[in-house]
């Protein structure tokens, strides 16, 4: 059964290091998803003739050609010889029938060529061994199976990769935040309940809920304590946001032992094998290594969001894509090259990339690497995981996007970005600057006005206020931070709350809004010179013109040069549930516009100084002794 605390420490048992076996399983060959909505294309290809798939049995039927070069059917071969002390790696299956096995390797410029090649003949669940040496892989690469068969078909009951295991594994603890994903949260729970190769790797799940919908309220919620039995440690605390969760579960897990820490996301459509690949990983990296999991798109889970990622600090953006990495790619379509053409192959990463940093959808951090470094700064959420993975890499610990250690999670282009949370966006990201770069006052001062001005011209004066709110903030200082963010969540609704653009309205409210007939306005293309533009529209603000008087824009028109031309704009959210209604307010403008240019200044002024503060806050922001204070734990 789970064990349970509403605000005290959890002593989970202390014994998370285990004799390893003879080999380590670095991941499992797996033919298709643990869900029905996941694509089997991810997972194998049926080049030609036909197969029949199961999560762990594959049957190629006669005259046939299976591959597994595909997202989770490659292993990736060059981050393994970059960043682990693995020499060689062997894949093992089981099979019964006859077929031509082989091993397939590509390199950095992705093209492929056989590593070994195998003859199986009327095999009776006859293991079998394929090995290749990991050492033509430094700059790129994937190695991966080919089965072909001719007049008999072949059977494979069971197939993984595996690597000389160490003298002892380390077992991994999976920390889960949750706040009001009740339903989310219990499947994904589940999810990693009914798998138990990936169990086997797992010392303790931690579910930090901070909500009022409890997970524990729901009926499944009895089978996840079945199905995780002693490993379940379920938390209940105050809405700390991201940092407060996910840094719960790391302080629970570095008193209780030493195992991995996991970190993941509760609204993920789970697939459990990344427990395995990430926990292999770290188990035999040359050094303690943050190893990350890559987002796949929930309502569209062909595509990867990023290979890795890197946080633009001078622009307060994160999430940028490291050169040479893919970027919002079909892994399934036909990858289009520079010239336009067509490569007749899915895009597939085979160049090695590096990362700054991981999102904690999913990312495993060595036990030590925490004690080091200690807990998340208290954010509340946003930037948490960036700052996390820059701190670590100042102490000299690379993080490792790993390629087909991959999970399903909500899209983030379908959340509007007209939101409260968008105030911890633009404060935090000040934070991380501040402690992670040069943080140089004009060019930061020059963002933060082209954002108002943007907000403003697109009539969005919530969103303004919600920008201008978190400079404020960050111009307080290090003790804006001393309550884990409550104040500041609360303070940024109340404040939201009394500009109408920021309220989302039914499309049938329409009428009730003094709104009949609305036209549909497209945007034109986006302008070629935005700055002159935007001068240009400042202009017509100022003389009171527009070209339209109201009118209806989709979502994906609502950029401010599209906007600023309308008197009165119906705009779609991004989640294309509701509108908004957008007012030109000229007197708003000219005070919000004042507001920011006082800002400015005190950004120019001011920030050498709070850069220094919010340095020399960092121990002391991330230490225990703060942590359990905002816990309740003492």
């Amino acid at each position: 059964m789970s064990r349970s605390a509403p605000s005290a420490a959890v002593n989970a048992d202390p014994v998370v290091v285990t004799e390893a076996p003879a080999r380590l399983v670095a991941q499992r060959g797996l033919f298709r998803g643990p869900d029905p909505v996941c694509p089997d294309g991810l997972y194998t290809t049926v080049v030609s003739g036909a197969a029949d798939r199961e999560r762990a049995r594959l049957t190629v039927r006669p005259y046939s050609a299976v591959s597994t070069d595909t997202y989770f059917g490659r292993f990736p071969a060059s981050y393994w010889q970059r960043w682990t002390v693995v020499a060689e790696v062997t894949v093992e299956l089981v099979v019964t029938g006859s077929a031509r096995l082989a091993l397939v390797a590509s390199d950095f410029r992705g093209e492929s060529r056989p590593e070994s090649v195998l003859d199986v003949e009327g095999a009776e669940a006859e293991t079998v061994t394929l090995t290749a040496k990991l050492d033509k892989f430094l700059d790129g690469g994937f190695l991966w199976l080919d089965i072909t068969t001719e007049g008999s078909a072949l059977a494979v009951e069971r197939m993984s990769w595996t690597v000389e295991a160490p003298e002892r594994a380390r077992q991994t603890s999976v920390v889960i935040c949750t706040f009001n994903r009740a339903d989310d949260c219990v499947r994904t729970l589940g999810a990693l309940a009914a798998d138990a190769d990936a169990l086997a790797v797992i010392d303790a799940v931690y579910v930090v809920d901070q909500g009022t919908d409890l997970v524990q309220s729901r009926p499944q919620f009895g089978e996840v304590e079945l199905g995780l039995g002693d490993r379940l440690n379920y938390l209940r605390q105050p809405n700390l946001g991201g940092a407060g969760g996910f840094g719960r579960g790391m302080y629970e897990v570095t008193k209780s032992g030493d195992a991995n820490i996991l970190l993941m996301d509760d609204d993920v459509l789970c697939e459990p094998e990344i427990a395995v690949r990430l926990s292999a990983f770290a188990n035999r990296s040359t050094r303690p290594t943050l190893v990350g999991g890559q987002m796949l798109r929930l309502l569209h889970p062909t595509r990867l969001v990023a290979g890795a990622e890197y946080a633009d600090f001078e622009q307060l953006v994160p999430g940028k894509v490291v050169y040479n990495g893919l970027d919002d790619v079909d892994l399934l379509e036909e990858e289009i090259d520079e010239e336009g053409e067509s490569t007749g192959r899915p895009p597939r990463g085979d160049r090695r990339v590096d990362a700054d940093y991981n999102a904690w959808w999913s990312c495993l951090i060595p036990n030590e690497v925490v004690r080091e470094l200690g807990l998340p700064i208290p954010l509340f959420f946003q930037w948490d995981d960036v700052e996390y993975g820059y701190r670590a890499r100042a102490r000299g610990y690379a993080t490792v996007t790993l390629p087909g250690a991959g999970l399903w999670h909500a899209d983030f282009d379908w959340k509007d970005g007209d939101k409260w949370n968008e105030y911890f966006a633009v404060r935090n990201a000040m934070i991380i600057s501040a402690l992670h770069s040069p943080f140089p006052p004009k060019q930061i001062a020059r963002v933060i006005m082209s954002r108002v001005a943007r907000a403003l011209l697109g009539m969005q004066y919530g969103f303004a206020a919600t920008i201008i709110k978190a400079v404020e903030d960050f111009l307080e200082g290090p003790a804006i931070l001393a309550d884990g963010g409550q104040q500041a969540a609360a303070a940024i609704r109340k404040l939201r709350a009394e500009y109408p653009d920021t309220i989302a309205h039914p499309v049938s409210a329409l009428p009730e809004l003094g709104l009949g007939t609305v036209p549909l306005v497209a945007a034109q293309p986006e302008p070629k010179l935005p700055r002159l533009v935007l001068l240009k529209r400042l202009a017509y603000l100022t003389l009171g013109k527009s070209a339209h008087t109201v009118g209806a824009v989709p979502a994906v028109d609502s950029a401010w040069w599209h906007i600023s031309q309308f008197e009165k704009a119906v705009v779609t959210d991004a989640a294309q549930d509701s509108v908004r209604l957008r007012v030109r307010d000229k007197a708003m403008t000219i005070e919000l516009g004042k507001r920011t240019a006082a800002l400015a200044k005190r950004l120019l002024t001011e920030s050498p100084r709070l850069q220094q503060e919010y340095r020399a806050a960092i121990p002391e922001l991330t230490g225990e002794d703060n942590w359990e204070r905002l816990y309740g734990l003492r």
